[in-house]
């Protein structure tokens, strides 16, 4: 008779181990499926709105929200691009002596309108000043890179808008390149 009670009782026991075993694989499971779905979460919210504000800060890029009134507002720009032209800039080439200079005349095009001519006009000494002193950092090995107009491009359109301000010159058309 006691066989009878102690089967009874083990098979008791045995019936309440296995629902909390079921539930105990479901638990165990539970840390790894939340790592699984929230990293990539935390990974994309850590690099919207923490990573990417911070490099276009360090950078000096102005975050440009996408909406109805930025397209407005960036339409009613592109309508008012004015052109204004820098001719014949000469400047000694870098590590040559002054025994070989650089021409270049570039159009700069930017946003405003008739107020973007006014600013030009004002910093006109100023702009000069900046681009030639961007030129005659460079050595010959620098202006016969084949990316060479590109990097000038882009370090004059930084330095014109540091100047005027507000990232009015939208791009620099080099109109002569002679390296002489």
């Amino acid at each position: 008779m006691s066989e009878e009670r102690t089967k009874p009782e083990a098979e008791k026991s045995a019936e309440a181990a296995a629902p909390a075993a079921a539930g105990g694989g479901l638990k165990s499971w539970l840390p790894l499926i939340l790592a699984v779905v929230l990293m990539p979460a935390l990974a994309f919210g850590m690099t919207k709105f923490v990573l990417v504000p911070q490099l276009q800060k360090s950078l000096g890029i102005k975050d440009e929200t996408p909406g109805a009134a930025g397209e407005k507002a960036k339409k009613s720009a592109e309508g008012k691009k004015t052109s204004v032209p820098f001719s014949k800039l000469l400047v000694n080439v870098a590590g040559t002596m002054g025994q070989r200079y650089l021409l270049v005349s570039v159009t700069v095009v930017g946003t405003g309108g008739e107020e973007f001519k006014k600013k030009m006009e004002e910093e006109d000494a100023h702009l000069k000043d900046m681009a030639m002193g961007t030129l005659m950092t460079k050595t010959l090995a620098d202006l016969e890179k084949p990316g060479s107009r590109n990097l000038i491009r882009t370090e004059l359109i930084n330095g014109f808008n540091s100047i005027l301000g507000d990232s009015v010159v939208q791009e620099i058309y080099i109109t002569e390149f002679a390296l002489q």
